[in-house]
């Protein structure tokens, strides 16, 4: 199975779709194309939020892309009278899986609440290249999210994130070391693949650090993209190594 990883910069308006159109297609020989968190929208909407944000059926050429490969996207979307912070799935001509993002960070630099509403649950999906799950950048911070995650029993896990450099230090950035924990938990606690994309760029005086990863079922890091810039990467996934942890856990 192959994955591209579109580690890149979005701007703080709709040109993106057409952006991230272009690359899909200088990916199609990847099974699975995944973007970050509020790819097609940029971070720091604010107000200019309810403007920009997406109905699903404008975005009937995401549709006609997945023809030729699997899309994990996030952006902001409309449903029901209401905005939410999302991660979409489209494969085979169709918008396969909404995610809405359960828990908004509403401290310090984030505002999320104040703009967004909340989703309430995490369900699985099952695809071309076997059962999966998709959760948005903060969700994994929380305990109750891992719980979700191993009940959903899926292969492959995508987070996609918008995360804010941080907390400089002489042995580099803490913020990328507490990711690092947290995917590796979450590979090793529901014995699956973890998928990071993280996005990069500046917005308001915000610096997103990238630094997108795959981690094993095994808990290790299998690929790593670099720091601050943008990268695209195809990588693979070998889905015996999923197996393998099944089992060792199976017969412990």
């Amino acid at each position: 199975m192959n994955v591209a990883l579109i580690q890149f910069a979005p701007k703080l308006n709709r040109s993106n779709l057409q952006e991230v159109l272009a690359i899909i297609k200088k990916h199609e020989a990847a099974d699975v194309v995944v973007f970050p968190e509020l790819a097609l929208s940029g971070y720091m909407l604010q107000d200019k939020l309810f403007e920009d944000a997406w109905n699903v059926d404008e975005l009937q050429e995401l549709c006609s892309a997945s023809l030729q490969c699997d899309i994990a996207i996030g952006a902001a979307i409309w449903d029901n009278g209401k905005v939410y912070n999302s991660a979409l799935y489209f494969a085979q001509g169709n918008l396969l899986h909404i995610h809405h993002k359960n828990h908004l960070p509403t401290y310090g630099m984030f505002e999320e609440g104040r703009y967004f509403a909340s989703g309430n649950e995490i369900k699985g999906l099952k695809t071309a290249y076997g059962k999966a799950a998709i959760i948005v950048c903060e969700d994994l911070w929380r305990a109750q999210t891992l719980a979700d995650l191993a009940a959903c029993d899926p292969d492959i896990i995508y987070v996609l994130a918008a995360s804010p450099a941080r907390d400089f230090s002489e042995d580099g950035l803490l913020i990328e070391r507490q990711w690092d924990a947290l995917l590796k938990s979450c590979a090793l606690l529901t014995h699956s693949y973890v998928v990071f994309v993280n996005r990069v760029g500046f917005e308001d005086g915000l610096g997103f650090w990238g630094g997108s990863r795959v981690i094993t079922p095994l808990g290790e890091s299998e690929y790593t993209l670099g720091l601050l810039d943008m990268e695209e990467k195809i990588v693979s996934l070998n889905h015996k190594l999923q197996k393998l942890q099944r089992y060792i856990v199976k017969h412990s």
